[in-house]
């Protein structure tokens, strides 16, 4: 999925921007607002779904919100080269319902294989910058003015990432908010650093990260390099999401104490850095979305990662990509940001399935094929079972069979293998879930689901990656991650 190059992101500040100024909203928010850089004309808007969808992009930048070059100091901190472009390795959309009172961020993987206006397929990081340079060229040869060709192909970058984030995920983006590199670690040393914890000891070069393991307190520098390590995790990009999430969870759950939001001294750092480093549409009346915001709490912010079809893809060209699939996008953010009823009802929590063994037997004509959808059960996170022939008699139709029929282990089966019906089995005992395939079965690991051709670029053995359980910015405690 390409390398990470120096300053190649910026993080946890972009998905808790609009959190961050709730502290500012009865207090100075008239002169953070008007320090922020606003622009214009990007196409926002037009939804009506019950909720604000806001855009929030992190950018490598060498220069600030308002186009001042960064200073040596600032550059060497952020290891900044000299390069010219703009890269987009954060994307998260956020969703706050019209009541305030919650919001959900979702991140997208920067290496998404998407349609890109102007691009056909590519990879979602690439339709700010690429689209930036190509539009910046076109107008320098017209006999555009250096200036006026970076402002008018900035917005054109702009423009293209909203509608790719809007083609994939299904939903209209009503506001975008962008920050630079060095806003995160402003904002980071602001609040006086942020805990996090690891599982194990880590010692990467390349992004800097040389941390213990255990609970610790990051200021702004090293926390850039926790959540830039990718090299050396398990599941590469998605690991590196994870150290997003839960880092956001702890800043956010820092922006919204009293003690923070009571200390001038720490509110004026918080301010400088806001408004050096952050760019938001100029429609967006922020002190009435404030309003909004105002009995958010910690607990009810929380952040999750579309589902992925296969984190190790590759195009035909070559090209390593993560396959997602658009429709499975769409119908995740739908359940996860659904419209609102006059009453909504009490969500569930959602199901780990690491927490679900199943077993899986075969009762149809294709050898093997008890296993590879095992299989593809763990690739989804699921817990390996037993793996045999069926021996329990002829079956006309796959199915998940449960001791009870409404069992939610069993529905989550279920759903993951194509929506199998789930059949209540009173010989079973509760904590068990079986799978039984006939020869009907079309779902993952069947020779049908095999057919599905990415481009001519999926991998041979697809690694798709399932949405994981929540994190939420009122936990006690940093959650210890990879």
């Amino acid at each position: 999925m390409g390398t990470v190059g120096p300053a190649k992101l910026m993080v946890a500040i972009s998905a808790v921007l609009v959190l961050a100024l709730t502290g500012f909203a009865w207090r100075s928010v008239d002169n953070l607002i008007a320090n922020i850089d606003r622009i214009g004309d990007l196409g926002l808007g037009g939804g009506r779904d019950g909720a604000v969808d806001i855009l929030l992009v992190g950018v490598d930048s060498r220069t600030d919100a308002h186009g001042n070059p960064l200073t040596t100091a600032e550059r060497n901190m952020l290891h900044a080269g000299d390069e010219v472009g703009t890269n987009t390795d954060t994307i998260v959309l956020v969703r706050v319902p019209n009541d305030g009172r919650s919001a959900t961020a979702i991140s997208i993987p920067r290496d998404s294989y998407v349609d890109v206006p102007g691009q056909g397929k590519a990879k979602i990081n690439s339709a700010y910058g690429a689209t930036k340079e190509t539009e910046r060229a076109k107008l320098l040869d017209k006999g555009s003015s250096q200036a006026e060709a970076e402002r008018a192909s900035t917005k054109a970058g702009r423009q293209a990432l909203i509608k790719s984030v809007a083609t994939l995920t299904g939903i209209t983006v009503d506001h975008y908010a962008e920050v630079s590199l060095l806003g995160f670690v402003l904002l980071t040393d602001a609040v006086g650093g942020v805990e996090v914890c690891l599982n194990e000891a880590v010692d990467e070069p390349l992004s800097g990260a040389d941390f213990p393991a255990g609970q610790q307190r990051l200021d702004g520098q090293q926390a850039l390099s926790f959540v830039r390590q990718r090299h050396g995790l398990q599941r590469g990009d998605i690991d590196r999401i994870v150290r997003q999430q839960v880092f956001m969870a702890q800043l956010v759950g820092q922006l919204l104490n009293a003690r923070i939001l009571a200390n001038p001294g720490k509110l004026s750092d918080i301010s400088e850095a806001v408004g050096r480093t952050v760019v938001l549409d100029e429609d967006w009346d922020v002190l009435a979305f404030l309003q909004q915001l105002k009995d958010l709490s910690g607990g009810e912010v929380e952040f999750d990662t579309i589902p992925v079809a296969d984190l190790n893809s590759m195009t035909s060209a070559g090209e390593s990509v993560v396959r997602v699939e658009p429709k499975t996008v769409q119908a995740y953010v739908s359940g996860l940001v659904g419209e609102e009823d006059d009453e909504p009802a009490e969500q569930a929590p959602k199901l780990d399935p690491s927490t679900v063994t199943v077993d899986v037997y075969n009762a149809g004509g294709s050898a093997g094929l008890a296993g590879k959808v095992s299989t593809a059960l763990v690739g989804k996170g699921f817990g390996a079972g037993t793996v045999a022939n069926y021996t329990g008699g002829s079956v006309s139709s796959s199915r998940v069979l449960a001791a009870d029929s409404g069992d939610p282990k069993a529905a989550a089966v279920a759903e993951a293998l194509g929506g199998l019906t789930v059949v209540a089995d009173s010989s079973l005992s509760a904590d068990t879930v079986s799978v039984v395939l006939a020869s009907d079965y079309s779902g993952p690991g069947s020779t049908a689901a095999g057919m599905f051709d990415f481009d001519s670029s999926s991998s041979a053995t697809a690694t798709p990656v399932p949405p994981a359980p929540p994190i939420d910015a009122g936990q006690n405690g940093p959650k210890c991650v990879n």
